[in-house]
């Protein structure tokens, strides 16, 4: 449970784990869940005091953390780099890792784990790479925590010097929030959204090493103020990266492949 934001109640079916082969018979692993792993006390996060909470909140936190920094340690002894992809749901993701593994594939290998609440719809887009994917859906929980991280990797098994995506469930608030042991962190908003999210959402982007503003071949079509959208991010986070892009069309592309070659 996500004391944050309340997701992830008791009784929502937990967190499910599936690999996504390449052929068509399914394997459900839901065996190999970790059931959220968040052993404190949830009922007491509801109903004790709100200064009760906030020490819970704390301790989840610090929990998290020290699994993030063993999954850091582990990938950073391996030269494996993970990059945790967060946005609102819509913006564009799963295109973008399509486009993005087909383009560097022969580059590095990358693999990718799958966050959502259901389905394996974007796994299966995945998998149509031809690259390995594990999907975690989260049933109510609405972002990946250190320890889905850790159960993924397993399952996932990527090999030295390799890069693996998150794409993290789709939310602009709890998934700043939770380190996963990532080497970068990659905020995706896209032009069909509004260009104040940077002022509704700061953490989200406080914490991002690089912004993609994605669709911008949409902006003939759509009332977006990408000044405003820009100078919103700037103020944030003033050394902020933010490259323009479109994953569709190919424009601007190329400099998201060679930030992703220097990490």
């Amino acid at each position: 449970m996500c004391s944050t934001c309340g997701c992830g109640q008791p009784g929502d079916g937990g967190t499910r784990l599936t690999v996504v082969h390449d052929h068509d018979h399914g394997h459900d692993s839901s065996g190999h869940g970790h059931g959220h792993g968040h052993e404190h006390p949830q009922q007491i996060v509801v109903q004790e005091a709100e200064t009760r909470t906030v020490l819970l909140e704390q301790e989840i936190l610090a929990k998290n953390d020290g699994l993030a920094a063993a999954n850091r340690h582990r990938l950073q002894e391996r030269g494996i780099a993970a990059i945790n992809l967060m946005s609102s749901p819509g913006s564009g993701k799963t295109t973008l890792l399509e486009h993005t593994i087909r383009a560097i594939g022969s580059r590095r290998q990358s693999l990718v784990i799958e966050g959502d609440q259901e389905t394996l719809y974007d796994a299966e887009r995945i998998r149509a790479t031809g690259t390995k994917v594990v999907q975690i859906n989260t049933g109510a929980g609405c972002h990946l925590d250190a320890q889905m991280l850790t159960s993924g990797l397993a399952e996932l098994a990527p090999p030295d010097g390799s890069l693996v995506f998150v794409e993290n469930v789709g939310n602009l608030v709890c998934p700043a929030l939770f380190d996963l042991g990532e080497a970068a962190r990659v905020v995706i908003i896209s032009v069909t959204e509004g260009a104040d999210k940077p002022a509704k959402y700061p953490y989200m982007f406080r914490t991002a090493d690089l912004v993609l503003l994605n669709k911008i071949d949409l902006l003939p079509y759509v009332d977006f103020d990408v000044d405003l959208c820009l100078r919103l991010i700037a103020q944030i986070k003033p050394d902020a990266q933010i490259l323009q892009v479109s994953a569709t069309k190919g424009t601007g592309m190329d400099a998201w492949y060679d930030w992703l070659a220097g990490l």
